[in-house]
C-alpha cells in the first residue's frame, strides 16, 4: 500500500480514504478531484490536499494536468494490455528464480498472510483483501533474490490497482484467487518452477479480462461512451 512519508494521523488517513474511494469505484475513472471539494470534505490544509494528489498520482490512480487539475485515472484497452504484458513477464521471471523447495520460514509466512486474506474474504472486508493480497505476492516474489525485479513488480502492481479492484466485489473471483494462493503455497513446497510461474501469470488474467471486456463493451457501436 501507499506509504505517505511526512504525514501522520488524520492527514495520512485522508490519502488512504481517497485511495480507497478510487480503487473501489466510489470515485469513477475520469472524475475530477477539485481542491475545493476535497477541502470541504476533509479538515486539512490546501497544501496537504495538493500533496495528497501528488501521492495518489505516484500510486497511479490519479492524473494531474496543468490548467486542468486532477482526475481519476482512465486506462484504455491498449494501455491495460501493455501494462499487463510487462507485469506478466516480470512475475514469470520472478517465479522462475525462486529457489524450490522454498524455505519453511517463507512458506509459514505466506500461510499466515493467506489466513488473514481468507478471513477478510469471508468477512467481505475489501481493504483487508487488497492489502493482504499485495502482501502475499510481494513476500513470495521477494524470494527471487533480486530486489530490483521485485521493485519493478511492485510498480506494475500499483499501475494495475484500478483494474484489479474491479474483481474485489466479485466473490466468485475472490474464491478463485484464494484457491490460487493455496496452490502457490503447495508449489513452493515442490520443485516445479515452470508450473509455479505459469500459475502466477494466469492468476492475474481474470481482472484483466473483466476490465477489458467492460471497456470494449462501452466502445461498441450503439453504446454510451
Amino acid at each position: 500500500m501507499l506509504q505517505v512519508s511526512g504525514y501522520g494521523g488524520r492527514e495520512a488517513e485522508v490519502v488512504k480514504i481517497l485511495e480507497e474511494d478510487i480503487i473501489f469505484g466510489r470515485l469513477t475513472p475520469g472524475e475530477r478531484l477539485t481542491e475545493d471539494a476535497l477541502l470541504a470534505r476533509f479538515p486539512v490544509t490546501r497544501h496537504f490536499i495538493r500533496q495528497a494528489l501528488v501521492q495518489l498520482e505516484k500510486l497511479g490512480v490519479v492524473v494531474r494536468e496543468r490548467n486542468k487539475g486532477a482526475t481519476v485515472r482512465t486506462m484504455g484497452t491498449d494501455e491495460v494490455r501493455q501494462i499487463y504484458e510487462v507485469r506478466e513477464l516480470l512475475q514469470r521471471h520472478a517465479a522462475l528464480k525462486i529457489p524450490l523447495p522454498a524455505p519453511a520460514g517463507l512458506v509459514e509466512e505466506l500461510e499466515d498472510i493467506h489466513a488473514k486474506y481468507s478471513a477478510h474474504v469471508d468477512r467481505g472486508y475489501l481493504r483487508g483483501v487488497h492489502e493482504m493480497n499485495d502482501a502475499f505476492h510481494v513476500t513470495m516474489f521477494g524470494a527471487c533474490g533480486n530486489p530490483y525485479l521485485v521493485e519493478g513488480l511492485e510498480h506494475y502492481m500499483r499501475l494495475t490497482l484500478v483494474v484489479r479492484a474491479k474483481t474485489l466485489a466479485d466473490r466468485e473471483k475472490l474464491l478463485v484467487s484464494r484457491r490460487d494462493h493455496e496452490r502457490m503455497i503447495e508449489m513452493l513446497r515442490g520443485t516445479d518452477n515452470e508450473a509455479l510461474a505459469q500459475l502466477c501469470v494466469e492468476h492475474v488474467w481474470p481482472s484483466k479480462i473483466q476490465y477489458l471486456g467492460e471497456m470494449e463493451a462501452l466502445a461498441a457501436p450503439g453504446k454510451a461512451a
